[in-house]
């Protein structure tokens, strides 16, 4: 039987969970995920997890932060004036918005606090600055 190599298009179920235990994420209760090893679409550390494994193998894996979504960055986030807010926007704590970068980029941000003259926002992944743990089963390796 193939064992997972980079460049292989595979489909995997997983259980992603933060150090508390807390699950963050699961693809049991749908298809499962299907992407190219080495692409780039998936955190390093979930796609180095696959190598060698073979279709029906399962294993947990730890993924410290750099091989996840990395560092909690202070300088990613933003104070801005309430006013530079658009007038139609209620901005809410846990709100997602998009910002569009100098370069033409949208960055999508989480409210973080409003005040009467301010709005935060943090534009780190969710979960950025945490290890992962992952409860993962390599279901096929595609041709």
């Amino acid at each position: 039987m193939s064992q997972a190599k980079h460049g292989d298009t595979v489909k995997v179920h997983y259980t992603g969970k933060l150090d508390d235990g807390t699950i963050f994420d699961s693809s049991l209760e749908r298809e499962p995920l299907e992407f190219i090893i080495g692409a780039g679409g998936i955190i390093p550390g979930f796609e180095q997890a696959l190598i060698g494994m073979t279709p029906g193998d399962s294993k947990t894996e730890l993924i410290p932060t750099d091989s996840a979504y990395g560092a909690y960055l202070e300088e990613m986030v933003l104070v801005i004036d309430r006013q530079q807010m658009p007038l139609d926007v209620e901005p809410e704590i846990g709100q997602q918005l998009q910002l569009q970068h100098q370069t033409g980029e949208l960055i999508t941000v989480i409210v973080t606090d409003i005040s009467p003259s301010t709005i935060t926002l943090d534009a780190n992944h969710p979960l950025a600055g945490e290890d992962l743990t992952f409860d993962i089963q390599l279901v096929e390796i595609a041709a």
